[in-house]
């Protein structure tokens, strides 16, 4: 594939991350309620009035109907069109770095599955401090079926750094939890770690690492802020995940990077 078909299709990714970020909008309202992600159709949560296709374009619909519904004017949220706006530009950066950038295209797939349900454990997690199994589970399989695809298409099987990176991530994120006895840390997170470690590793142990450092370096950060700023108390829980998802992000693109750059310091 050349440059300029790389930069065109992962562009293209772009676009379709809008049409799942409109389905994760659907996922983050209704799978914590336990509803069906499928029936009924969306509707408004004013009159409810079923949405026509014309008011559901990602984004666009949004900003002409003004941020209300047409039938009777109540506010949408702003986090809508947010949640689509952040998948869609995942989508492109992840796009980016296995078609154009340094990473390797047969990891798309699961990046992309794991991506997307990281923006709805992310946002999940703000609103109500956990993360639902019938996403976190789920993630356990698919990342198996995308670690193989990966394989079959690179002809490369880093199984042992993958290894590696679950375990890692198992360990320093489940040693908290387990001391705490649940305090420290939410179990959910325990469940999710090991499939982001397990991605990870299999790019590149340094991108399991760092994206660890990352993630509690800035849930650090985030803590420290919310003390400083909104009078939070050691005790205020705060919902790591995103802090997580963060951080294998982080790692992904800049873990290998900066271990060639410590690599090239230490000569």
């Amino acid at each position: 594939m050349t440059a300029l078909m790389a930069v065109l299709a992962a562009v293209f990714l772009g676009g379709l991350g809008l049409l799942v970020g409109s389905f994760l909008n659907v996922v983050i309202h209704r799978v914590p309620e336990g509803a069906s992600v499928v029936r009924p159709r969306s509707s408004c949560p004013g009159c409810g009035s079923m949405i026509s296709a014309r008011d559901n374009i990602p984004v666009v619909s949004w900003l002409i109907l003004r941020g209300r519904c047409r039938s009777c004017g109540e506010p949408i949220r702003a986090r809508y069109p947010l949640v689509e706006l952040a998948t869609m530009l995942l989508w492109l950066l992840l796009g980016w770095w296995a078609l154009a950038g340094p990473g390797d295209p047969g990891l798309l797939p699961v990046l992309l599955v794991v991506g997307s349900a990281g923006v709805a454990l992310t946002v999940i997690d703000l609103d109500h401090h956990r993360l639902p199994n019938v996403i976190v589970l789920p993630l356990y399989p698919a990342a198996l079926v995308g670690l193989i695809i990966a394989g079959v298409s690179s002809g490369s099987w880093p199984w042992i750094p993958a290894l590696v990176g679950a375990v890692l991530w198992l360990v320093v994120v489940g040693l908290p939890w387990l001391v705490s006895g649940g305090r420290g840390m939410g179990f959910g997170d325990v469940k999710l770690a090991p499939v982001l470690g397990a991605v990870l590793g299999w790019a590149a142990v340094s991108a399991a690492v760092t994206g660890l450092l990352a993630a509690f370096l800035f849930g650090a950060l985030v803590g420290l802020a919310a003390m400083i700023f909104a009078g939070a108390g050691r005790k205020t829980a705060l919902p790591f995940g995103p802090f997580l998802l963060v951080g294998a992000l982080i790692g992904l693109l800049a873990g290998p990077p900066l271990a060639s750059w410590y690599a090239g310091v230490l000569g």
